[in-house]
């Protein structure tokens, strides 16, 4: 006599998704059905549905759209991850701008996909953030690249490579002192004038008067003549 086999428990990725658009939600569906690993339980219109049926379902992971009525995506993915810290949180989005990937970084949200990706990225991204790690489009890590980029060569990030003296000294060579008037004004030798003179435009990539001043114009140092 064959004994009974038990039934085995389902190991497909419980997925919700979120869309104010139907037929975004429709080609979801689409998309994640042909993954025979991934298993659609629920659909959501806005932000506040989706956290509803959220913690009706408790499924795996979550997608969601950022732009959506009553409540948005940024929204409804910060009271999921107070409500259901166990659940994946996948933001998907129109946008690549760097303002919202790292809100979403500061929600604790695992990805950011861009809706243009193709149907295999969805899917990855989706099994990516279930087996514990995150997931990023291509064009969105670019974005955030070039943000940090741009940062760090803001004039405000720049000043925090000077030290307190050689922005003193920087200081004073935009409002168009010497050497001489800023060795007095500092109470220190002109000669160490000129070596944080040097120092500040090596760090700075600078050589000329007309360029620190601008610089420090940029900065907010001094204020425009």
């Amino acid at each position: 006599m064959t004994e009974p086999v038990a039934p085995v428990a389902s190991s497909r990725i419980r997925v919700l998704i979120a869309d104010d658009h139907a037929l975004v939600r429709e080609g979801l569906r689409y998309v994640l059905d042909a993954d025979p690993l991934i298993e659609v339980v629920a659909e959501a219109s806005n932000g506040r549905l989706a956290v509803e049926l959220a913690l009706e379902h408790t499924p795996d992971v979550v997608v969601l759209d950022i732009t959506m009525p009553e409540e948005t995506g940024l929204k409804a993915a910060a009271r999921l991850r107070e409500l259901l810290p166990a659940t994946r949180v996948l933001l998907l989005s129109m946008h690549d701008q760097s303002e919202y990937v790292r809100e979403g970084m500061r929600i604790g949200t695992h990805g950011y996909l861009l809706k243009d990706s193709a149907g295999e990225e969805l899917r990855a991204a989706i099994r990516a953030v279930h087996a514990g790690g995150t997931f990023f489009s291509p064009a969105v890590v670019r974005r955030l690249s070039t943000a940090d980029a741009v940062a760090e060569r803001s004039p405000a990030a720049q000043l925090e490579q000077l030290t307190p003296r050689e922005r003193d000294v920087l200081a004073g060579v935009a409002r168009g002192l010497t050497n001489k008037a800023i060795a007095a004004e500092l109470g220190i030798s002109r000669r160490t004038v000129e070596a944080h003179r040097e120092s500040l435009m090596r760090k700075l990539e600078i050589h000329s008067v007309a360029g620190l001043t601008r610089f420090a114009l940029e900065a907010g140092m001094v204020a425009p003549a």
